[in-house]
């Protein structure tokens, strides 16, 4: 393992990483923070926690997408010879969302909003 300085929204995080996978933590780190600039830029959030949290649901939501979607091709793939298919999701550029995603976040920031309340914190 070896410690690698990364910074997420102007704030400096020291990691642990395995040997020869630092470019993936760094396409990771990249990735999050551009998620989360993207979450405070909107400018309704701004506490960093909750930032964090919206991300993580974006990304939760968008892994559960497409792990549906391999089950459906799978399942598909078992009852049919294959068909030409639309490009998939993964190809839209990093951070494009479809408008159903689009209101789904928005949906999934009412209700955080709703559950914190007026405090603004998590815990």
């Amino acid at each position: 393992m070896k410690q690698v300085e990364v910074q997420i929204m102007q704030q400096s995080y020291l990691l642990a990483c395995p040997d020869g996978r630092e470019s993936r933590l760094l396409d990771a780190v990249e990735r999050l923070d551009t998620a989360m600039c993207k979450i405070r830029d909107a400018g309704k959030v701004r506490a960093r926690d909750r930032i964090a949290v919206l991300a993580a649901l974006n990304f939760a939501f968008e892994l559960a997408d497409r792990e549906n979607a391999e089950l459906q091709a799978q399942a598909l793939a078992r009852q049919s010879p294959p068909t030409p298919q639309p490009a998939p999701a993964e190809s839209l550029p990093a951070g494009a969302l479809s408008e159903h995603d689009a209101q789904r976040l928005n949906q999934l920031i009412r209700q955080l909003d709703h559950a914190l309340g007026g405090d603004g914190h998590l815990i």
